[in-house]
């Protein structure tokens, strides 16, 4: 295959289980997915839910480093609004220097949370969103040594300094972040599977090879794989999204109406939210194959994440097993005798 496969785990709790065994049930994915081939598998940022366990990526990808011997393992993503890109870059030096070449960056610029777990994170700090892109460009030039010999923090490092310097990956969904990254030169994931948006895919494709041709574009998709295309299928139906609009032009993805609506009353604006249904690609992993191909062709991807939001735990490791890249392998080669 011509482009590279990944996972996004967010401990899903499924079927009312505890936290513990959502992490548990993370440990033993990214096993498996280093089993199967898979390029990276990273771990996402959420505070104050019932749904997922993941709070503390760059916690857990300790463990999952400890935990694996060859793949890739990284955050999806720490949301560094809530943190110091100091020691952001600290943190990941030293996974760096402990793992190797084997420690992904991935920043992201959403609260990963409602208005009162920001509040928190946030305690007596004064930091704002609109910061956001000189956080990134500061936390990127800690991981690379790079910062300006005229820059307050000139003669600042991030030790321990790895001899394997971790992939600084901004995660987003829309051209304005996509022209960020490649102004930075670093990786750049569009988050398909929040933002179905054709167009707006497009737009933010070219905008990231205007100014990083050479740059890794990734493609975060919601996918369901199964030899039953209709269980597949059923699956796949019935997903939705609720996007909330708020007064002061700020939008923001959530997945249940519930937290849509929470997240409107703790904002303290006025608000309105709307009901989306995502793209879910949903079949064999065959019909899979073909339509992740007609994507790479299309826009010239270079890596694939996986997102699979089914809360059915033996449905989601049949799926990552059959599209692994191992098995999307073997099926390229018998589709060519």
């Amino acid at each position: 295959m011509n482009y590279q496969i990944s996972i996004l785990d967010q401990s899903p709790l499924i079927n009312e289980e505890s936290y513990e065994s959502a992490l548990k049930n993370t440990v033993e994915l990214a096993q498996e997915a280093e089993k199967l081939g898979y390029h990276r598998f990273l771990v996402s940022e959420h505070h104050n839910t019932l749904e997922v366990a993941g709070s503390s990526p760059e916690v857990l990808v300790s463990y999952l480093l400890a935990k694996t011997k060859r793949i890739r393992v990284g955050s999806g993503g720490v949301m560094l609004q809530h943190y110091s890109p100091y020691k952001v870059a600290e943190n990941f030096h030293v996974l760096a220097s402990l793992a190797g070449d084997r420690v992904d960056l991935g920043i992201g610029k959403a609260p990963g949370g409602l208005p009162l777990s920001t509040k928190a994170l946030q305690y007596k700090k004064n930091s704002t969103e609109n910061d956001f892109y000189e956080r990134l460009a500061l936390v990127n030039q800690f991981i690379n040594n790079t910062i300006p010999k005229d820059h307050e923090f000139a003669e600042l490092k991030a030790t321990p300094l790895p001899k394997a310097k971790p992939e600084v990956i901004l995660l987003g969904a829309s051209q304005g972040s996509a022209t960020e990254a490649g102004k930075l030169g670093i990786s750049f994931a569009y988050a398909q599977f929040f933002n179905s948006n054709d167009s707006e895919l497009v737009e933010a494709v070219k905008a990231y090879r205007e100014y990083s041709p050479n740059g890794r574009f990734i493609l975060g998709v919601n996918v369901i794989a199964s030899t039953d295309e209709q269980k597949a299928k059923n699956f796949a139906a019935g997903q939705t999204l609720f996007k909330v609009k708020l007064a002061s032009g700020k939008r923001l993805t959530l997945i249940t109406e519930e937290q849509a609506e929470k997240l409107g009353r703790e904002s303290g604006e006025s608000y309105t939210i709307e009901r989306h249904e995502p793209t879910v690609i949903s079949g064999t992993p065959a019909q899979i194959k073909e339509k992740l191909d007609e994507l790479y062709t299309t826009f010239g991807v270079d890596e694939f994440i996986y997102h699979t939001p089914v809360l059915d735990t033996k449905a989601r490791i049949e799926s990552f097993n059959l599209i692994s890249p191992v098995n999307l392998e073997k099926l390229e080669i018998s589709l060519k005798i």
